[in-house]
């Protein structure tokens, strides 16, 4: 079987603010940077960041201003998982940035996790990894 890959695209009001977050805060790597578009890597993990300012206003199956309104806010209904091996280093980091993260909370699932949201107010919930558990 071939294999697969995710390339997650966030859409933001400042790309400065954002590549800030991401590599200040959760360590990601800058990969490549233009005007218009960012990457970040932190593992296996490929995060793409461009500005909502570049989206076309109408037409196409796409993200699009007016859905991003209609859907009340950017990442409604969608929760980011990043898994970690150093859960605990991380939230700590979270909490010296400043960024607004809830405790190490132990879950029924048998997973620890933390969540927080980016300077645009999509929701990460930050995890350990775990091969045996989906």
């Amino acid at each position: 079987m071939n294999s697969m890959r995710l390339r997650l695209e966030l859409f933001v009001e400042d790309l400065d603010a954002s590549i800030a977050f991401y590599t200040g805060v959760l360590a990601f790597e800058l990969s490549r940077r233009s005007d218009d578009y960012a990457s970040l890597r932190r593992g296996s993990v490929v995060l793409g960041l461009g500005p909502v300012a570049k989206l076309p206003a109408t037409g196409g199956p796409g993200f699009r201003p007016d859905r991003l309104r209609a859907a009340g806010g950017k990442g409604a209904g969608v929760e980011i998982v990043l898994e970690t091996d150093d859960l605990t280093a991380l939230h700590d980091r979270c909490a010296a940035a400043g960024v607004v993260a809830e405790p190490l909370q132990s879950r029924p699932w048998g997973l620890a996790d933390f969540r927080i949201t980016d300077p645009d107010g999509y929701y990460l919930r930050i995890t350990h990894g775990d091969a045996t558990t989906d």
